[in-house]
C-alpha cells in the first residue's frame, strides 16, 4: 500500500482522537450516557478506519494486515457494547474502555516493532501503544475515580494519542518524500 494512504489514515485518526479529547475538556459535565455515546462513536470510527486499512493491506498482500483487522474489530466491538447497554455503570464502562485501550495498545506496540525494520520514527507508534496500555492499566487500578475524573483522563489520553498519531503521519510523509527523492537521484 502506498505510504500516502497510511499518512492520510494516521492523520485522520489523530485528528479524530484530538477532537474527541478536546470535546471532553470543553464539556466536562457530560452525563454518563453522553460519555457512553461519545466513546462508542469514537471506538467505532477508529475501528472502521483500522478495518479499511487492513482490507487495503490484504489486497496489497502487505503483512500484518490481520493484526490491524483484529484491532479494528476490537474497537468496533467496544463501541457496539457501549451502544447496546447505554445504562452501564461508570465502573463497567471504565473496564470496557480499559480493556479496549490495553488491546489496541498491544497491537500498536507490535506494529511499531514490525515497522522499525522499514522506517525511522516508528517510536511514535510505539509510544502511543505504550500510552494506551498504561492508560488502560491505570483505569483498572483506580476504578473508584469519579465520572468527571474519568472524562478528563479519557480526554487527556485522546489528545496525547491523537497528537502522537499526527506526529507519526508527518514522519511517514517526510520518509515518503525522502524516499522519492532518493529514487529520483538514482534514476
Amino acid at each position: 500500500m502506498e505510504i500516502r494512504v497510511e499518512v492520510d489514515r494516521s492523520s485522520l485518526r489523530g485528528v479524530v482522537a484530538i477532537l474527541f479529547g478536546v470535546l471532553t475538556f470543553v464539556m466536562p459535565g457530560l452525563t454518563l450516557a453522553a460519555l457512553v455515546l461519545l466513546f462508542g462513536s469514537y471506538a467505532i470510527v477508529d475501528g472502521v478506519l483500522n478495518i479499511v486499512a487492513a482490507v487495503g493491506r490484504r489486497r496489497a498482500a502487505e503483512p500484518p494486515w490481520w493484526a490491524l483487522l483484529l484491532e479494528g474489530v476490537v474497537s468496533v466491538a467496544a463501541g457496539v457494547v457501549t451502544f447496546a447497554w447505554p445504562g452501564l455503570t461508570t465502573v463497567v464502562l471504565l473496564y470496557v474502555i480499559a480493556g479496549w485501550a490495553i488491546v489496541t495498545g498491544a497491537f500498536e506496540v507490535a506494529a511499531a516493532l514490525r515497522l522499525r525494520r522499514g522506517i525511522q520514527g516508528e517510536g511514535w507508534l510505539l509510544l502511543s501503544g505504550i500510552l494506551s496500555i498504561v492508560f488502560g492499566v491505570l483505569l483498572i487500578a483506580a476504578p473508584a475515580a469519579g465520572a468527571l475524573a474519568l472524562v478528563l483522563w479519557i480526554g487527556a489520553y485522546a489528545i496525547v494519542f491523537g497528537a502522537l498519531l499526527v506526529v507519526l503521519a508527518f514522519r511517514l510523509r517526510r520518509w515518503r518524500i525522502e524516499d522519492r527523492a532518493a529514487m529520483a537521484r538514482a534514476a
